[in-house]
């Protein structure tokens, strides 16, 4: 879901998705989309709780969150509060943030890709760390901490699962997938955003099994665009865990989205 327009509209469908049978609401975490036509943009942490309050099954988190434009400590405190909030519901998805020269770039921050995946890693063990629970230092390029102790820890353990955004059919934020909890792949065509096939989906996860040191669960989500072929039993069969349906952003979007929320997710 876009975190834009009226917050309490957006509470209201992350309310609606549990009743209508769904297993997750999440939203995007954009700050500043288009600085020559500025529109109304919600927190999604702040409206993240309130759904929270409402729901008591559906997983909640962002889609993804720019850690290297967040406080890593302060996002801390957001997930770590959530998950309370919701009984250990809490995702957080992370990625690089676009566009770079509007959510980045405008308010001084660094908009070069190579800077922000730095402070993207840095900023994920400073999460690491934190939600631990015990005292904590790190000293990276971007990012120090001397010795802070988190509390409350996270209920889920061993932690807050982590989703990586990846632009498939790059490599490197694929590694970057496989040291954490899951992977939320899209492919850029030509034509822009093309769907991933689960053939795709195969050769992202024989790659992940080299890379992960562990056997503990590790997902896959497939969006569901335009043009997008398979059936959700292909993509399960390839290793697909969640298939998400997902918002525009255009004119009209929140009474879309309402359509697809009651039609449940078989609709």
């Amino acid at each position: 879901m876009p975190n834009f327009g009226n917050p309490a509209d957006l509470v209201e469908l992350g309310h609606a998705t549990e009743g209508a049978g769904w297993d997750g609401f999440f939203l995007w975490d954009h700050m500043l989309v288009d600085t020559d036509h500025p529109f109304p943009i919600t927190d999604p942490w702040v409206v993240l709780g309130a759904v929270a309050q409402t729901t008591e099954r559906v997983r909640l988190g962002t889609l993804v969150t720019p850690v290297a434009r967040r406080r890593p400590w302060k996002l801390a405190r957001e997930t770590v509060t959530l998950d309370h909030l919701s009984g250990g519901r809490t995702v957080l998805g992370v990625g690089l943030g676009v566009p770079p020269e509007n959510e980045f770039g405008v308010f001084g921050e660094p908009a070069d890709d190579r800077v922000r995946a730095e402070r993207l890693d840095e900023g994920l063990e400073v999460l690491r760390g934190l939600w631990s629970g015990e005292p904590f230092s790190f000293s990276g390029r971007h990012l120090k901490v001397d010795g802070a102790t988190f509390l409350p820890r996270p209920i889920q353990t061993p932690r807050i699962p982590v989703w990586v955004a990846v632009t498939w059919p790059h490599r490197r934020p694929l590694r970057r997938a496989a040291r954490w909890d899951g992977v939320a792949p899209i492919r850029v065509g030509e034509r822009g955003l093309e769907p991933v096939t689960p053939d795709d989906v195969r050769e992202m996860l024989a790659i992940v099994r080299e890379l992960r040191e562990t056997d503990e669960p590790f997902d896959v989500l497939m969006w569901v665009l335009s043009g997008t072929t398979a059936s959700a039993a292909e993509y399960e069969a390839a290793g697909v865990t969640w298939i998400v349906e997902s918002a525009s952003g255009e004119a009209g979007w929140l009474d879309d989205v309402r359509g697809v929320i009651d039609a449940g997710p078989g609709g």
